[in-house]
């Protein structure tokens, strides 16, 4: 990050109806791109790369990609131009933007200007745990009626989108702490005038952008302090890092977790069927159990975190336990994709290592006598970096195979920089796991295809579509019947 504070945001144009999305296969550029389309707007958009679940959204909606960056694509001329992070000052569509004098907002700009404006935000932040958070207070939120608006980084599995307009007083963000845009080099939820919020915990991410944890911090340590002194900011009580963000905050701070001193805590926790069943507790005082379908520690957190917002929102406890067991998940997150001759397989978007390793932990405590496979792939600005080398090698430990395919290969990092696969390979070795490192997808899935049997379980760990290795391998499978 290189600015201080996010750039004075530009006025509107008085009338528009044309607006271009230059990046529109960004996830939450396509949620924006939706909204702006339901709102009657005229929407276009390209990008480089679109792969689902987004370009099928884009498709559902009637909104077209073109390919690549041309000038040509601002023919005709759009009356606003949205551009996301991933373009840099030089891109040609910026260029023909600035020299037709067209109107140019971020993605977070675009979004306070034209849909936070006259709604509570909710603003769901943290490193681990963004999308399910945000969702399942979207979802808290929609069953009791309160007909919130949402835009998540992922598509919650109840909506079937990843955006809803919504009629209610309530618009819930999930707030990213990636940079906005080449013209306002500052975390995107500084620019959420969040009144309702979470941190969900504070992890060293995005080593292209952050040098170090400490930068990290501050960032959101700025966040804590720009939330409403009228609202109320929940931390993870069990995140030393996210208490001491909170110290910058005028709101009122609460916390959950699941350690002693934590506000809202969790207590008799235990596996009831497909449902975590835990007693909810409220500064020490029982509110009764509640059913999650969500499985593992980050996700109890996860389900604390949005019963807080909840109940700060307006909700009372029988709402709550009449809404939580129907959650049903978001898309690569342990999302079920199918199964053929009893085996079972789950894409997941996990690829930082602590994501890895609670993923993977959550997976074996809910199919604890079957055998668990992981297949990972290092695509991620995170996971492709040497940063998190060693951390690597533990965070599959849950598993009883692992896969890695090779590094991708359109990498432009320095060999210094790179995480290392064969060395990673060889940690695990050390560590007693059967671990191989294989080319492509399609010789994984042949591989696996020879040696997995009935009641396997294979996690796919990308935060990619990993060229469709879930699809291809339940196809494979199933010609092999």
């Amino acid at each position: 990050m290189t600015a201080v504070n996010p750039r004075p945001t530009p006025a509107l144009p008085t009338r528009f109806h044309r607006v271009h999305l230059i990046g529109i296969c960004g996830t939450a550029m396509a949620a924006l791109a939706g909204m702006l389309k339901e709102r009657g707007y005229l929407v276009s958009g390209s990008d480089t790369m679109a792969y689902p679940p987004v370009s099928d959204l884009l498709a559902g909606w009637g909104i077209p990609i073109q390919a690549g960056f041309s000038a040509q694509h601002l023919e005709p001329r759009p009356d606003l131009v949205v551009v996301g992070n991933i373009c840099r000052k030089d891109n040609p569509e910026v260029l023909q933007s600035l020299e037709l004098g067209i109107a140019t907002f971020s993605l977070p700009e675009a979004l306070r200007l034209l849909f936070l404006a006259g709604k509570r935000p909710v603003v769901i932040t943290g490193t681990h745990g963004k999308s399910t958070t945000s969702a399942l207070v979207a979802w808290l939120l929609a069953h009791a009626g309160f007909d919130p608006g949402y835009l998540i980084g992922a598509v919650p599995l109840n909506f079937g989108s990843n955006y809803r307009l919504g009629q209610g007083p309530h618009f819930v963000v999930e707030g990213d702490e990636y940079d906005t845009a080449y013209f306002d080099k500052v975390p995107k939820f500084w620019h959420y005038p969040a009144e309702l919020a979470t941190i969900n915990n504070i992890e060293y991410d995005h080593a292209d952008i952050y040098p170090d944890i400490e930068s990290i911090e501050r960032v959101f340590q700025t966040f804590a302090a720009r939330v409403n002194s009228n609202g109320i900011l929940w931390i993870n009580g069990d995140c030393p890092r996210s208490r001491a963000a909170a110290q910058k905050a005028t709101a009122r701070v609460r916390s959950f977790g699941l350690t002693d001193g934590c506000d809202l805590t969790a207590r008799a926790v235990c596996l009831e069927g497909n449902n975590t069943r835990f007693d909810l507790v409220l500064e020490g005082r029982r509110l009764g159990p509640l059913h999650s379908p969500l499985f593992g520690d980050h996700n109890l957190r996860n389900a604390l975190g949005s019963i807080g917002i909840a109940l700060d929102a307006g909700l009372d406890l029988g709402q709550i336990e009449a809404a939580l067991p129907g959650f049903l998940g978001l898309a690569k997150r342990q999302q079920i994709k199918g199964e053929q001759g009893g085996v079972l397989v789950i894409d997941d978007f996990a690829h930082h290592p602590t994501a890895v390793r609670e993923t993977l932990k959550a997976i074996r405590q809910r199919f604890a006598d079957r055998r668990l496979w992981a297949v990972f792939e290092a695509k991620s600005n995170t996971s492709r970096r040497a940063v998190f080398q060693q951390e690597y090698a533990a965070a599959f430990d849950a598993a009883d195979r692992v896969i890695f395919s090779q590094p991708w290969k359109k990498d432009d990092l320095p060999e210094s920089e790179k995480l290392s696969l064969p060395k990673l390979v060889e940690d695990i070795e050390r560590r007693g796991k059967p671990v191989k490192l294989i080319a492509t997808v399609e010789e994984i899935i042949e591989a696996l295809a020879g040696q997995v049997r009935p009641g396997d379980v294979v996690v796919g760990l990308s935060g990619s579509d990993f060229g469709g290795f879930h699809a291809k391998l339940l196809s494979r499978l199933r010609a092999s019947r």
